[in-house]
């Protein structure tokens, strides 16, 4: 596979179980499933990100895998809000690095002039495109467009997708790696039903509002740095329910039941407007191999 990722494996899990994903089969959504899970899990294919929080919620799927982050388009701002609306907990984190490959009917490298694919990857392979004078066309999906034009071959016609589309649908690969930025990852949360198993290498992540008075930000954030716990991000949404008024999402080192941390989230409650605990999931591993970085800093210098 010619995607580099790093996951933490729920503890328990078996190919029998059900993981949603958005997307068509061979989405990189999928990919980052089967990586993660394992080659034989079975996977659910869902239409939106709403069907995948849907499916877990009924017993359909046992985790969905939710992208919530990108090193290049930043955060993905439906699946936080989804995460806020649901009862789902977080049971694990995946890092997945992104290469796009144009792909096309067998026998038909030579005479491409147009190039399908969702919008984002059509944007981040523009010089390519530029380069050799291809027409991008926007299509829903990428895997999407590789099953369309298998379903119907169309002669000048390429798409951009992942290697798993090439495989699933029987298409050649042209070239491996058209992306304008090699550091293109993306982050994503595996959300299931109940709490994860407690796990040693630990990241929490909590959403919470605090009043609109003078220093309430800082006096909540405050109940971590006191306590010496670490925050990896700090991202607001708007609350949807009340115009000109946020939430806080916040990631940090370490588990939930940890005395420093479980203290500074008691502290939290007295002096925010509310906060929910979305969960603590095993860290992925670094990206890379040497050892200099973890995934998250990678992300974070990007």
């Amino acid at each position: 596979m010619n995607t580099t990722l790093t996951t933490n494996l729920p503890t328990g899990t078996t190919a029998a179980q059900v993981v949603a994903f958005q997307g068509e089969h061979g989405a990189f959504s999928e990919e980052a499933c089967r990586r993660h899970f394992g080659q034989d899990v079975q996977t659910l294919p869902c239409r939106t990100f709403e069907d995948i929080f849907a499916a877990v919620d009924e017993g359909r799927a046992t985790y969905g895998t939710v992208p919530v982050e990108n090193s290049t388009a930043g955060s993905i701002n439906k699946s936080f809000d989804l995460l806020l609306d649901h009862d789902l907990k977080l049971h694990g984190e995946i890092l997945l690095r992104v290469h796009h490959n144009l792909l096309t009917i067998r026998g038909n490298a030579a005479g491409i002039t147009q190039v399908r694919s969702h919008p984002q990857a059509l944007a981040q392979c523009e010089s390519y495109l530029n380069r050799h004078k291809y027409a991008a066309v926007p299509w829903y999906d990428t895997a999407g467009s590789a099953k369309d034009l298998a379903a119907d071959p169309v002669d000048g016609v390429g798409v951009i997708a992942s290697k798993l589309a090439a495989e699933v649908y029987g298409l050649e690969i042209v070239e491996e790696r058209i992306e304008d930025m090699p550091n293109n990852y993306t982050r994503f949360f595996v959300v299931g039903r109940g709490e994860p198993p407690h796990a040693a290498n630990a990241k929490t992540t909590l959403v919470f509002a605090v009043p609109n008075t003078p220093g309430s930000l800082y006096q909540a954030l405050g109940e971590f740095a006191n306590r010496s716990v670490n925050l990896t991000k700090l991202e607001s949404r708007p609350r949807r329910n009340r115009p000109w008024q946020y939430v806080f999402y916040l990631d940090l080192d370490g588990h939930w039941q940890d005395p420093a941390i479980s203290a500074a989230i008691v502290s939290l409650l007295n002096r925010a407007a509310f906060v929910k605990l979305l969960g603590s999931y095993p860290a992925a591993q670094p990206l890379e191999a040497n050892g200099a970085s973890s995934g998250q800093a990678q992300l974070l210098q990007i």
